[in-house]
């Protein structure tokens, strides 16, 4: 089971680029970043965590920018959203963003991917909360057509185009790893559907060998291999005899948050982290 670290890239936290080489230093396998595009001054959407919305929501870096810095600094490290809104996103941009820092850093980006919360966030992108989803899969699919395809086309409700040339292609065939977050049969069908992975929280009343049975039988009934699927649990746990029950079940990687305070507190977490491993 390997070990990364999420962060909120802020611009008053920790230098990603330190943040990176620290992980990297310290024999942790991944650094995934998650993103808002904008945060709606009106807040209309209630925060899902309870109370006010962390300082660190309004204050993200671009999550691609950001991971080509911690690229750029570094040799192994996995880079990764946890998660890129996808459906705000335009695919065919997308698709080259994502394909070209792929290949500069030598095949080591996982997308991670999820339809949203912030209601008037997306309505912002023109995107509506009850086909978010739905969206979201036209959006990964057209992608993956960029990606694998020399002449590349797609046709559905939210995304249209004729045949397109599009490179660089990733590094990673077929494509970088398409992991979906949430916890929900919905999430899971998704997954078994048209993506690579799973992100389940760990906060989120999530039972190690329960939680991978759902995802294994899911991955049965719709005619998936679930050794095609990994699992990265954000938010892993800190108790040994829970860390050993997500290796038992089959959990490939856990997340542990970097906090948005000062740079001691981000570089202490990573040791915090390391002490886990053992």
């Amino acid at each position: 089971m390997k070990f990364g670290m999420f962060y909120f890239p802020t611009d008053y936290g920790i230098d990603i680029t330190e943040l990176a080489v620290g992980l990297e230093e310290r024999g942790l396998e991944s650094l995934f970043v998650c993103e808002h595009t904008h945060i709606p001054t009106s807040r209309k959407s209630p925060f899902p965590g309870g109370g006010e919305l962390p300082k660190k929501y309004i204050h993200t870096h671009d999550p691609f920018i950001a991971l080509s810095f911690a690229a750029a600094a570094t040799k192994k490290l996995v880079l990764g959203t946890g998660i890129c809104l996808l459906p705000q996103h335009d695919p065919i941009v997308t698709a080259k963003t994502i394909a070209s820092l792929d290949m500069l850093s030598g095949g080591r980006f996982e997308f991670g991917i999820g339809g949203g919360w912030n209601v008037e966030e997306m309505n912002n992108h023109g995107v509506a909360y009850k086909t978010r989803f739905k969206q979201m899969r036209e959006h990964t699919e057209a992608m993956k057509a960029i990606w694998t395809q020399d002449e590349a086309s797609y046709r559905g409700e939210f995304v249209n185009f004729d045949p397109i040339w599009s490179y660089p292609k990733p590094t990673r065939k077929p494509h970088p790893p398409i992991l979906l977050g949430g916890e929900t049969d919905y999430t899971l069908k998704r997954i078994v559907e048209y993506c690579d992975g799973w992100i389940p929280r760990g906060n989120m009343n999530f039972e190690p060998k329960a939680s991978m049975k759902r995802l294994h039988d899911m991955a049965d009934k719709y005619g998936r291999n679930p050794k095609e699927l990994s699992t990265t649990l954000f938010r892993g746990p800190t108790e040994k005899a829970r860390l050993d029950a997500c290796r038992e079940a089959g959990i490939d990687r856990v997340l542990y948050e970097v906090p948005d305070g000062t740079r001691d507190e981000a570089l202490k977490a990573l040791d915090d982290v390391v002490t886990l491993m053992s």
